[in-house]
């Protein structure tokens, strides 16, 4: 059954449930060059920040310590995850399309596990989960909000999935993740569309939940949030968000490289890539 899976992967999990005594230890020790994590000492909740510039791409180097800091987050018994960014005008611009541009197989094949992995440890984290979103977040900028259970967005931004914009056909899962947050209708209307919703459309529509006046505002709305959880018993809160998100990862654990063919396929052909070298060329000329 469902809930004997869950049970087995939760007695492989660290414990979650007694003492915040080493918070203060993984607020030191727990930072990289790329990202940091902030414990608050009075709500036991961790604020995990990007911070690669210019725009948090998301990289190789970026999404192993983003993973790291996640896996390290959950097993120091904090009461929940914020994400954010270091940078006050970029939440997340995407993947690293570098490494998506003639690309090398086995690089390319390497940095999509990556990308799986994280978005995995994100949207499985057995904590409660909260994007502070104080920049754009367009792509997989936008897939890691949709791996949250929360989103809290500064006015003035954008956000959504635009692959098509550059000649990309996003995974199934993909689409799964942002169709756990809108409605099919609009989820098939807005990839096709490659479409970017600012603020307010968000709000209106969904993928995002409050719009907050400044990053510290957004943050504390964020912390609100995973404080409504505070009665519920941490081990059944988790196993209960991991019976309901497992339609979600379903597909995909079920045939990691089979989406992982797929992807280096569709990415090494003449389609994609002609796309792809467009979308760069007309990036550099808005520089």
């Amino acid at each position: 059954m469902l809930r004997n899976r869950l049970l087995d992967g939760v007695k492989r999990m660290k414990p979650i449930l007694s003492g915040w005594q080493n918070l203060r230890s993984l607020s030191n020790g727990g930072n990289s060059k790329l990202t940091t994590i902030e414990v608050d000492d009075r709500s036991g909740i961790a604020t995990l920040s990007m911070n690669l510039p210019p725009v948090n791409t998301l990289t190789m180097d970026l999404m192993h310590d983003l993973i790291d800091s996640i896996n390290q987050i959950e097993s120091n018994k904090s009461r929940g995850l914020i994400l954010t960014s270091s940078n006050d005008k970029v939440f997340s611009a995407g993947l690293d399309l570098n490494e998506l541009l003639n690309p090398e197989v086995e690089r390319l094949r390497l940095f999509w596990t990556r990308f799986q992995d994280l978005w995995l440890a994100l949207h499985l984290c057995g904590l409660p989960t909260a994007a502070a979103i104080n920049g754009h977040s367009p792509a997989a900028g936008c897939v890691l909000a949709t791996a949250c259970e929360y989103r809290v967005m500064l006015p003035n931004l954008f956000i959504g999935i635009h692959a098509t914009r550059f000649s990309f056909v996003i995974s199934k899962w993909m689409m799964n993740s942002y169709q756990s947050v809108l409605p099919r209708r609009i989820v098939e209307r807005a990839l096709n569309q490659g479409k970017l919703f600012a603020t307010q459309e968000a709000l209106e529509v969904g993928l995002v939940d409050e719009v907050a006046s400044s990053k510290e505002e957004a943050i504390a709305k964020c912390a609100e949030f995973i404080a409504t959880f505070d009665k519920a018993n941490p081990v059944a809160r988790s196993l209960t968000k991991r019976m309901c998100r497992e339609p979600d990862v379903r597909e995909l654990l079920k045939d990691r490289l089979g989406d992982l063919k797929e992807c280096v396929d569709y990415v090494m052909t003449p389609l994609f890539q002609e796309g792809l070298c467009a979308h760069l060329e007309g990036l550099k000329k808005r520089k």
